[in-house]
Formats: structure tokens, sequence, C-alpha cells
């Protein structure tokens, strides 16, 4: 099957390279590589032009809006959704294959690893439960009998294409937990996995809040949003909290 690897870009002149040229060295290669830039006014455009990558430039500005278009654009069977500075394993494109052999599965994704400025093992732990907990407050009957996991964006995110374009996809007018909209609307028309092979991410937002803070917003924004405070207030607040 063909992969795309879809990554949404702003300002990442300082990981995106290094990312793209770790993508180079796939094997098996991944049938495209796309990345959509919200509007760059670093290098970054720059240093993907330099890479044997389709780039897209997106009119709106977020994740969601800017992985729906590269979903929308992509040639691929299967889609993985990377973020800039996440890193994936040499042998993404047989994982992906392997994983989604599964036809009950639509929705997959890697356990993340923090690293970078210092060795984040609270964070990488709570990544790791924050699947399991996190869709409980949400909807604890879909978590218990129908399989709903929350996947997030430093998990590196894959499903097929016709399930993706199926379900809906990510709604592009959301911006902050667009990957657990996601993830439940896939949970609608099958199974979601975390499996255990790791990708790496950085943690240059974690090191900047400190450890204790990061995770406290992350719980704070997930139990508002389980009990129905809209996108909108809390993409605010997050933005107030940063």
């Amino acid at each position: 099957m063909k992969v795309s690897v879809i990554i949404p870009t702003y300002n990442e002149e300082a990981c995106i390279g290094a990312l793209l040229d770790s993508l180079d060295e796939l094997e098996p290669k991944p049938y495209e590589v796309i990345v959509v830039d919200g509007g760059s006014d670093d290098e970054t455009t720059a240093l993907v032009q330099t890479h044997k990558t389709l780039l897209i430039h997106s009119s709106k500005l977020g994740r969601a809006a800017q992985m729906h278009h590269g979903a929308l654009e992509a040639k691929g069977d299967i889609l993985c959704f990377l973020h800039a500075d996440t890193f994936a394993p040499k042998n993404l494109v047989h994982i992906v294959e392997e994983t989604l052999d599964d036809d009950r599965i639509k929705l997959a994704g890697f356990r993340s690893i923090m690293t970078g400025t210092c060795h984040q093992r609270m964070t990488t732990w709570h990544n790791r439960i924050k699947t399991y907990y996190a869709p409980f407050i949400y909807n604890p009957y879909r978590t218990v009998f129908k399989g709903l996991r929350l996947l997030f964006g430093d998990q590196l995110l894959f499903c097929r294409k016709a399930d993706y374009l199926a379900s809906g996809g990510f709604n592009p007018e959301m911006m902050i937990l667009e990957e657990a909209d996601l993830c439940i609307k896939m949970n609608r028309i099958g199974r979601i996995r975390q499996i255990k092979t790791k990708v790496y991410s950085s943690d240059r937002r974690v090191a900047k809040w400190g450890v204790i803070k990061s995770n406290i917003i992350f719980v704070v924004i997930t139990s508002l949003w389980a009990i129905g405070v809209s996108n909108k207030r809390l993409a605010q607040f997050y933005g107030n909290v940063r």
C-alpha cells in the first residue's frame, strides 16, 4: 500500500530540516511526504524545498486545517500525520502496513517518548497512560465497551485514507484537541490502537513550561472538553496559560 506522510508546519526552521533528513532514511520509503505550511515567515519553506517533498501552502493556519488539507491532497492509501518535532522509526512504513492489516483497526498511534533538553520521564509516562484515562473521562461507556482510545499529535497517528474520509476527518475549525475529535469519529467505525513501538518527540514545550504545569494544563483542558466547553474557549484558555 502507498503511505503518505503529512506534516503541518508553521515557523519550524529549527527542526524541519532534521525531520526531513530522517524521513529520507526510512526503509522502505513512504510513497510521498507532504508538508502543509500555514504561512511561515522564517526559513521553513526554504528548507523544505531542499528535499524531495511536496510543499502545500494552506490558506488557513491551524494543525487541523493543515492536516485535513494534506489528507485531501494525498495520493496514498495510508495517511500518517507527523508533527515537525517528532521522529518516526526507520521501519515506519512496514509498521503501519502491518498494523492496518487488521481491518478492525481504523486509527492507530505510537508510544511517544519525550527527548531533547532534558529527559521527561513523567511526561513520557503521562503520554502513555492518557491514551486510556482521557477517553474514560469523556465517555466511560465507549471506553470500556467500544474500545475508545484518545491519541494525540506527538504519537504519530495513522489510518487508511478511505476510513479518514468515511469518518469526516479532522475538523478544520478546531484549534486544539483535533486529534481527540478524530479519535471519537474513528471509534464510531472501528477500533483505535496504541502500539508499543516508540516515536521520539521534542520536549521543547514541556521544558519551557515545566513538567508540572504542562501536565496539569493537559488534565484541565481534557476535563473541560469532556464536560462540553467549546473548542474556541479551550483554545483561548490554552493560549492564556502558555
